[in-house]
């Protein structure tokens, strides 16, 4: 059988995607690097020595792009949306590198046996629904073995080969590392305590700004410079760049709407004439996913649309047509197919307003004259010019940090995060589609990444200490409000001393704290550690100093713990299992010796560019 497996090739192996065991899997698609400046025998990342080389990178990358394309569409990514998704296609070249390192260190290998008994046992979920091994509309197993058996489709039994060598390994990893899960009824019963015991407290919350004025603390540039020198890391922030822009807008104007309102009467003039609905709306509705559906937007509950939408359905009769109703996505045409209380049935096509006619022509023609005379310049006074010849108003976009999207509030731009930190100031960006406007935008200046010198950031480090000798004056003095704790004092006049209220929070449970606790769990331990009616404190926190007193406190009902144990237990462990394999997996990638060149490359790929632009072209040939 596993000759036979390897014999040659054909079909179903469309069907056939590699995949890792649920708990390995990355979904990922994107796009290819650009070709160049490397060969493709180059490594484009070394994993602990080995080489993940180009050829092994654009191959996975191609196979995530067509993944991407049947799941989500051909409608293109940001640049942003693709470097993640290249940092995932990349992440999972590195995961299997080191799996397989695991698997040699562990001895665990995969029989020809194991192949046969899993392909003869364990069809992959995508063929289940293939007519070809169905009967009456249901798998048959039985058929799909003598498929197996009978050898015709070499291919896909290569593909199936391929697919149990790669996945039993995992299955054996996953279940080495969960073999020992074992959660004890102890263990599950304070889970259950964790969930449903719950407790009322009254809260006195020192916060050091609150509590301890600037004018009692005092600080020396000796001492802003030596928590610099100590701290420096907590003050490393990303690059930043400065950025020009001009943009010609895409808003459609008044006669825009004019001709999406025509074009929506004219809709409802068909319709009522006689034309179907559902027919129409397939032809016509912006909206794809209703579209396709004929305009059915199924039954819903009153609130799931907006207003506007909402109010003009819920005013027709069951069959009536509406005018064309204006919301923020365009104009709707509404049908309603039925009512009952509040949950109704309606369809309806929308047509957008968007550009049209001379609008889209004076659109088109001035975004071409930006693109030809704006767009991608390494010249710095091209913006300029290029805004001068439009008619066109330079504008400065907020700094703009590595690692972030820029928002021109209240757009998101797209690309110019990707853009503005590969560039070099002075450059011009593509021009760049958004919903709003498109754009060409020019680096002025890029500020590295990095620890900024000090006297760049004294008073952000003058207000570090600050803080610091805050914190300290705040533990002296409560220090002393415990002292008058043990003297007799209550809460209530702790909170007279500092001129702080108190806060009554509750009830509460130890999994589900309020806001002000989610970074406090010492406090929260307190709060169901204490006994009703005592005051504990002080209690430092990460962000303030607390003193709590129980008001109330309610337990847990243990004879309904006992009658759910079961499922708890079942959840529980297949929790801790997840949980045990995370942790693996992060501990593999976070000990490897990992390399990624793919700057190194993009660099050398821009500098064979720049090079080849400057060698001097060769004469035309003499044409007789």
């Amino acid at each position: 059988m596993i000759r036979a497996m390897r014999a040659s090739a054909k079909w179903v192996m469309g069907v056939l995607v590699i995949a890792f065991v649920g708990w390995m899997v990355f979904d990922v698609g994107m796009d290819v690097m650009g070709q160049g400046g490397y060969r493709m025998g180059d490594a484009i990342a070394k994993v602990n020595g080995r080489s993940i080389e180009l050829q092994t990178y654009f191959t996975a990358l191609r196979d995530a792009q067509e993944r991407q394309r049947r799941e989500f569409g051909s409608a293109p990514l940001t640049q942003e949306d693709q470097q993640a998704l290249e940092d995932a296609v990349l992440e999972n070249l590195i995961q299997e590198i080191l799996l397989d390192e695991e698997f040699r260190r562990r001895n665990i290998r995969v029989t020809e046996e194991e192949i046969l008994a899993a392909a003869r046992t364990s069809p992959p979920p995508e063929v289940l629904n293939l007519p070809i091994f169905q009967t009456e509309g249901q798998f048959d197993l039985q058929k799909y073995q003598r498929f197996l058996a009978a050898g015709t489709d070499p291919q896909f039994l290569q593909a199936l080969e391929a697919r149990y060598r790669q996945e039993i390994p995992r299955a054996k990893l996953y279940d080495q590392l969960v073999a020992d899960v074992y959660l004890s009824d102890a263990k599950l019963w304070q889970a259950y305590r964790d969930q449903h015991d719950s407790v009322r407290i009254r809260l006195l919350a020192l916060f050091p700004d609150a509590v301890i004025p600037d004018s009692e603390v005092s600080v020396t540039d000796a001492e802003i410079r030596a928590y610099y020198e100590r701290n420096r890391s907590d003050f490393e922030r990303p690059a930043v760049a400065y950025l020009s822009y001009i943009s010609v807008s895409r808003i459609p104007n008044a006669a825009d709407s004019a001709a999406a309102l025509e074009r929506a009467r004219s809709i409802r003039r068909e319709i009522l004439a006689g034309a179907d609905f559902a027919e129409v709306a397939r032809r016509e509705s912006a909206d794809s996913a209703s579209g396709a559906q004929g305009g059915d937007l199924g039954e819903v509950s009153r609130g799931t649309f907006i207003p506007e939408f909402e109010q003009a359905a819920l005013a027709l009769r069951p069959g009536q047509i509406s005018e064309p109703v204006l919301t923020p996505f365009g104009y709707h045409i509404i049908k309603l197919e039925s009512r009952s209380g509040d949950r109704f049935r309606a369809r309806h096509i929308l047509i957008p307003v968007e550009l049209v006619g001379e609008h889209l022509e004076q659109v088109d023609a001035m975004v071409d004259s930006l693109d030809r005379y704006g767009a991608e310049q390494i010249d710095p006074t091209a913006l300029d010019s290029a805004a001068a010849r439009l008619g066109l108003q330079i504008r400065v976009a907020p700094p703009l940090r590595e690692g972030e999207r820029l928002t021109l509030a209240p757009y998101v731009i797209p690309d110019v995060g990707i853009w503005a930190f590969e560039a070099r100031p002075g450059d011009t960006s593509p021009v760049i589609e958004a919903r709003n406007a498109f754009y060409v935008f020019r680096l002025d200046s890029l500020i590295p990444g990095g620890v900024p010198p000090l006297n760049e950031i004294q008073n952000e480090v003058r207000r570090a200490v600050m803080r610091q000798k805050k914190r300290e004056a705040l533990r002296q003095l409560a220090d002393r409000l415990a002292l008058d704790l043990r003297e007799g004092a209550t809460i209530a006049d702790l909170s007279e001393k500092v001129g702080v209220p108190i806060n009554t929070v509750g009830p509460f449970t130890r999994a589900n704290p309020p806001a002000l606790l989610l970074d406090e769990p010492k406090v929260i331990g307190a709060a169901f550690g204490i006994p009703v009616g005592k005051v504990g404190g002080p209690i430092s926190g990460e962000n303030a100093v607390f003193f709590v007193e129980p008001i109330s406190r309610t337990l847990a009902d243990s004879a309904a713990w006992r009658e759910q144990l079961p499922a708890q237990r079942e959840r529980a462990i297949q929790i801790a299992r997840e949980s045990r394999v995370r942790t693996v997996l992060s501990s593999m990638r976070a000990t490897a010796d990992v390399l990624d060149r793919r700057k190194e490359l993009e660099r050398a790929q821009r500098e064979a560019e720049e090079r080849a632009r400057e060698l001097p072209r060769p004469p035309r040939p003499v044409v007789f």
